[in-house]
């Protein structure tokens, strides 16, 4: 039963990737409207800020997985 426990803590990791991308995206859409010229340095940072965030949330689905078919 802990173990459930467990996999919902694991899975909060999903919230702070989508407050995580959130947040970037905003930014992001400020800097490109301040430079429009600089769109695509800004945009590749963009693209690899969100690709870290999201591998925290897959990171911790899949530890919840692994707590739930335990």
């Amino acid at each position: 039963m802990e173990y459930l426990i467990g996999a919902g803590i694991a899975v909060l990791a999903g919230l702070g990737a989508g407050i995580g991308i959130g947040i970037a995206t905003g930014k992001s859409a400020e800097a490109i409207s301040r430079q429009p010229e600089a769109s695509g340095k800004i945009q590749t940072v963009f693209f690899l800020g969100i690709a870290l965030a999201e591998a925290t949330a897959i990171y911790g689905f899949v530890v919840a997985i692994l707590l739930i078919l335990k």
